[in-house]
């Protein structure tokens, strides 16, 4: 979170279909109504009359955001776990987000006008109220954002492949610039990669397999499993990356001629399971890193706006 003069804060969120990340939290994508208060505590987020458990089951993908409500949802929460952060439960708020790369001309006016729909907003989160004001909203390329500090030492030619839950976006950068006409999206999210496990175990040893088995291996390379479990998942898991790095070369990827940048969830994958060249291939680590680029770009951009006016 960072803080303008006049006291606003500007809160980044990335939007992922498999977390929802700040700066500073991470929370699954998963939510389930009630029309009552659960009789469980957690991640509940009490607004307008209903009760919410966010980070419960998984949020299908969609490709546009403003379908339902669940990503205002999941933005009021992300709000509140990042205002927790410094004790704050009432405060001015700038929105800093993203959309993936090739969606972001046509759906950014729309995902702005979804998230600021309410200026004013009361809502309680973990038994505790807030009261914000939403006074503005940025959205950026998703993405993009994670290598901001990378930007120094992309000499010549640089690809970007931000692989999330739902989809993966490319971007070219070449001489610490992005290539607005070589931006490309592909459903080919991670979410691919644990329904192409699930299958494979169900289809090898008859067995339905729960996803976060299946997550914990891509996290960690392992889990504590049976050596057969592990086996038949970790095949899958390894033709999946090799899918990715032929999705990359489709669209001219050469380890020889560019350095390539991975951020995102996927990046676990290509870590402890990709075959390449360390030299050439940098893996962000940071989950939350596009949602401190958002909010870098905003104050940014926010902060030129005030000094000149």
């Amino acid at each position: 979170m960072r803080e303008l003069r006049n006291g606003t804060k500007i809160i980044g969120i990335d939007h992922g279909y498999g977390n929802i990340k700040t700066a500073n939290t991470v929370t699954l994508t998963g939510i389930t109504a009630y029309t009552n208060e659960p009789t469980f505590s957690g991640n509940i987020l009490k607004y307008d009359g209903m009760y919410y458990r966010i980070g419960e089951g998984h949020k299908p993908f969609i490709a546009d955001k403003v379908t339902d409500n669940d990503f205002y949802l999941f933005t009021l929460a992300a709000i509140a776990r990042e205002l927790s952060q410094q004790g704050l439960t009432e405060a001015d708020v700038h929105i800093a987000a993203g959309l993936p790369l090739t969606w972001v001309k046509t759906q950014r006016e729309d995902f702005r006008s979804y998230l600021t729909r309410n200026g004013e907003v009361q809502f309680a989160f973990k038994d505790k109220p807030y009261h914000i004001n939403i006074i503005g909203c940025t959205v950026y390329p998703q993405g993009y954002t994670a290598v901001l500090d990378k930007l120094s030492e992309m000499n010549g030619v640089n690809m970007l492949a931000d692989i999330g839950n739902g989809t993966m976006n490319i971007m070219y950068i070449n001489n610490k610039k992005p290539v607005e006409s070589k931006c490309y999206t592909e459903k080919q999210g991670v979410n691919q990669c644990v329904i192409a496990a699930k299958n494979a175990v169900m289809d090898k040893l008859g067995v339905k397999i729960e996803d976060t088995i299946i997550e914990q291996v891509i996290r960690n390379g392992s889990a504590d499993i049976s050596e057969k479990y592990l086996d038949c998942i970790t095949n899958a898991v390894r033709e999946y990356c090799s899918d990715i790095f032929e999705t990359l070369r489709k669209y001219e990827y050469n380890p020889d001629l560019m350095r390539l940048y991975v951020t995102g969830g996927g990046g676990s994958i290509i870590r402890n399971f990709g075959e390449y060249d360390e030299r050439r291939v940098t893996v962000i680590n940071d989950i939350c890193a596009t949602a401190k680029g958002y909010e870098q770009l905003a104050y940014m951009t926010l902060r030129k706006k005030a000094d000149n006016a």
